[in-house]
């Protein structure tokens, strides 16, 4: 019994980093009146998805707004204990 359970959680992993969608390779740049925030995937690849986009296929963040945004990353961040969380470590102006 427990190796059959090992093999269907195993099996689920497998399948749903199957459907995944590949992560941009290039930054994404968000443009911001106090200044463009770029967004790299690679540093966020051990978050799922789904922590961010609708699911795991990713795309466009429905709704993105300046309050969505603050919302995703910094409370992110600061829950995290990771990454900037100071308006100047992310806005840059050009």
């Amino acid at each position: 019994m427990k190796v059959w359970l090992a093999s269907l959680v195993a099996a689920v992993l497998v399948a749903g980093s199957a459907l995944a969608a590949e992560a941009p390779a290039k930054p994404i740049v968000l443009n911001a009146k106090s200044g463009n925030v770029t967004f790299k995937h690679e540093t966020h690849k051990a978050q799922q998805c789904e922590k961010c986009h609708a699911d795991a296929k990713g795309g466009k963040i429905e709704g993105m707004s300046k309050d969505k945004a603050h919302g995703l990353c910094v409370d992110c961040h600061k829950k995290e204990a990771k990454g900037p969380t100071k308006c100047p470590d992310c806005h840059k102006k050009a």
